[in-house]
């Protein structure tokens, strides 16, 4: 394999890393926006899916373009300079709420399957990802590479084991609220590139050649695609989908027993890349602050928002995001490649 390729595999495991974070992991997200809706959050899924591919290979592009080394100044061009200090706030804010979500889900998981306590969960995390950031690009990359292809393999092997058991049910319970299931395919997708900008854009820039960041964009967008229908699939199996923090865990416990401490480790390691990603892209941006100063900084934000209970803050962040993000989405569609 030439190194064309080889890059190209690291950028989408970085891109599917990022975007798969506790609430994808978890399956609370997913049910957020797709499953709660039925049949059409399956239509919804695909559109998703279209909307990364091409999403994330227009906004590498053009971050490449710019030769942006951070998602400032791809928003100074998407947004001009005079809106941008507060859009370069709004996303600030953004990145560090879904992060600290993150977190929170690392601690909902110690709490919810293994009866440990939340805080324990969230301060071995925080152990975790001060030691990989020490390694900043290397340390983004060697994580991704590692859990990304276990994540692929996991899901796609859930899939295969439900069908292959014959437990189909569809019974999850259904919202009717159905503008909601309309909008959601484009605010999670908008949501998602937004959120993925502070890694992305570095990633684009340093990258080996167009065609790798192209391809790596294309590759990446596929596999998210895979990831989230299968596990649509699957959530829609269940009955009581909407009742629990971490719903992909009871159906792994329910259906699978004998895969539920894999699963576990593979949700984590998923949480995991989607925090490293997050602080990756904020450490670029605030590039100017020192460095110890900044690891304090933004450890202690994220352990005084992350401790608050994972679903509250998901259902009610994400939603909020998704629809601010509608804006990022139309401007990066609208924009011209620079």
């Amino acid at each position: 394999m030439d190194k064309a390729w080889v890059g190209a595999w690291q950028i989408a495991a970085v891109y599917v890393g990022t975007v798969v974070g506790a609430g994808f992991a978890t399956g609370k997200e997913i049910v957020e926006f797709f499953t709660q809706y039925g049949t059409g959050g399956t239509v919804g899924v695909l559109i998703s899916g279209g909307l990364f591919m091409w999403g994330g290979m227009r906004l590498m592009m053009m971050a490449r373009a710019l030769r942006a080394s951070s998602y400032k100044q791809l928003n100074d061009y998407l947004f001009g300079k005079s809106a941008n200090v507060i859009i370069t706030a709004v996303m600030t804010v953004m990145v560090l709420g879904v992060t600290a979500v993150m977190l929170s889900g690392a601690g909902a998981l110690f709490y919810e399957q293994l009866g440990l306590p939340k805080q324990l969960g969230i301060v071995i995390t925080i152990c975790l990802l001060f030691i990989t950031m020490l390694y900043d690009r290397k340390g983004l990359l060697a994580v991704n590479v590692f859990v990304v292809p276990l994540m692929l393999l996991f899901s796609i092997g859930i899939l295969g084991k439900l069908a292959v058991t014959d437990k189909w049910c569809m019974t999850a319970t259904v919202s009717h609220h159905s503008w909601r299931a309309l909008f959601s395919p484009f605010s999670y997708a908008a949501l998602n590139l937004a959120l993925a900008q502070p890694v992305l854009v570095p990633l684009a820039t340093e990258a080996r050649d167009e065609r790798t960041v192209k391809r790596g964009a294309l590759i990446g967008g596929g596999i998210l695609t895979l990831i989230l229908l299968s596990s649509h699939v699957v959530l829609l199996s269940f009955p009581y989908v909407l009742h629990y923090d971490i719903p992909m865990a009871e159906i792994i416990h329910t259906f699978f027993a004998s895969m539920y401490w894999l699963y576990l480790l593979v949700i984590y390691g998923e949480i995991f890349t989607s925090l490293v990603g997050g602080v990756f892209g904020l450490r670029r941006q605030f590039h100017f602050v020192s460095s110890p100063l900044f690891f304090i900084v933004i450890l202690a934000l994220l352990y005084a928002v992350g401790s608050f209970r994972y679903s509250v803050l998901l259902s009610f962040l994400y939603p909020l995001f998704g629809y601010v993000s509608i804006l990022f989405l139309f401007l990066l569609t609208l924009r011209k490649m620079p």
